[in-house]
C-alpha cells in the first residue's frame, strides 16, 4: 500500500486538532473559532516538521562544514526564539486576530467595486489537474514578489531601519531566517496575504508555498560552507549565495560605504537577481553584519532590545 504524504499530513492535522486544539478552544470559550483553529493546527504541524528537518539535516550540515565556529551562542539563542514564534504559528495567529478581518474586508470591498475574480490556475486550461505544475507557478510568482519586497527593504531608509534587525546578526545559523522586526514581518506578510487573495491561490497551495519557502530560507542562512555549483547554483539559492547578501560591504551596499543597495536579494531562485542585475556569484565566505557595527553601533542583544532599537532608528534614522 502506497502512503500519500498529503493524506498522512491531513490525518496528523486532524488528530492534533481533535486531541489538543479543539479541547483548548472549547475550554477557553472560543468554540466559534473551530475552523480557524483547524487551520492554525495545520500551520503548527508544518512548523514542527520544519524544525525537525532543521534539527536533523540542516544541523548535520552545519557540523559537517561550518563557515565559522559558533562563538556567540547567546545571539543564536535569540534567533531560536524568533524561529519558534514564527514557525509554531504564534505570530500568524496574532496577525489573524489583529489584521485578518481587515484583509478580508479590503478584498471584499474591492470585489464589490468591480475588481474581477481571477485565479492563476485559470491562466492555463487544465492546470488544476496538475498540482505540481500549479505549485511551481505559484512558487515562482510569490518568489518574484518576495524579491521586490526584499529590494524595497534595502532601498527605502525607513524600511531598512526595520530590516536591519535581520542583517545585524553576525553569527549566522539555520535559525537566523526569522530574525526580523515584528513590524517588518507585519508589512511583508500583509502584502503576501493580499497577493494570495488577489491571485486566488487555494489555501493548501498557499501553505505549501510558505512552508517550502521557509524551509529553504533556513538552509540558505545555515552556517555551512556549501555552494550548489555553477549550474544548480544559478537555479536555486545556496547558503554561499545568500551569505554574500549578508556580507559586510556587499549585502547592503552597492557602490561603497553608506550607499544603499546590495546584492543577492532572491529568496529561492537566483534568476531574479540575474535578470534585474543584482546577482553576485563570488566563491567567498566573509564576515556578516552591517558596516557600522564595526564602528560600535549597537543593534541590541536580546529580542526586546532589538525590537526597541529598531523603532528608535525609525524615528531618528541615520544620515546615510
Amino acid at each position: 500500500m502506497t502512503l500519500d504524504p498529503v493524506e498522512l499530513f491531513l490525518s496528523a492535522q486532524q488528530w492534533l486538532f481533535e486531541t489538543v486544539t479543539q479541547p483548548l478552544l472549547f475550554h477557553a470559550g472560543f468554540g466559534n473559532l473551530l475552523e480557524d483553529g483547524y487551520r492554525a493546527t495545520g500551520w503548527l504541524l508544518v512548523g514542527l516538521l520544519q524544525i525537525a528537518v532543521m534539527l536533523t539535516l540542516f544541523r548535520a550540515l552545519e557540523r559537517w562544514r561550518p563557515v565559522e565556529p559558533v562563538t556567540d551562542r547567546a545571539a543564536v539563542r535569540v534567533d531560536v526564539l524568533y524561529t519558534l514564534i514564527h514557525r509554531l504559528g504564534l505570530f500568524r495567529v496574532a496577525l489573524f486576530f489583529s489584521l485578518g478581518p481587515s484583509w478580508d474586508s479590503l478584498i471584499g470591498e474591492l470585489r464589490v467595486a468591480g475588481l474581477p475574480t481571477w485565479s492563476l490556475d485559470d491562466a492555463w486550461p487544465g492546470i488544476t489537474d496538475h498540482a505540481v505544475v500549479s505549485f511551481v507557478l505559484y512558487l515562482l510568482l510569490f518568489d518574484l514578489v518576495d524579491y521586490w519586497l526584499h529590494r524595497a527593504q534595502h532601498r527605502f531608509g525607513w524600511w531598512w531601519e526595520l530590516h536591519a534587525v535581520h542583517h545585524s546578526q553576525r553569527q549566522m545559523t539555520m535559525w537566523s531566517d526569522n530574525r526580523n522586526h515584528l513590524l517588518d514581518d507585519v508589512l511583508r506578510d500583509s502584502i503576501f496575504v493580499v497577493v494570495a487573495l488577489l491571485v486566488g491561490i487555494p489555501p493548501a497551495q498557499f501553505v505549501a508555498v510558505v512552508a517550502c519557502t521557509q524551509l529553504l530560507e533556513s538552509l540558505s542562512h545555515a552556517n555551512v560552507r556549501l555552494s550548489f555549483g555553477p549550474l544548480l547554483g544559478r537555479l536555486l539559492v545556496s547558503p554561499r549565495f545568500h551569505r554574500l547578501h549578508h556580507t559586510i560591504g556587499i549585502g547592503h551596499e552597492s557602490y561603497g560605504p553608506g550607499t544603499m543597495g546590495g546584492h543577492n536579494f532572491a529568496v529561492l531562485f537566483p534568476v531574479w537577481d540575474m535578470v534585474f542585475g543584482s546577482a553576485r556569484f563570488d566563491e567567498r565566505y566573509d564576515p556578516t553584519g552591517i558596516r557600522d557595527q564595526l564602528a560600535g553601533r549597537d543593534y541590541g542583544r536580546g529580542f526586546w532590545s532589538q525590537q526597541w532599537r529598531a523603532l528608535q532608528r525609525l524615528v531618528a534614522p541615520r544620515s546615510t
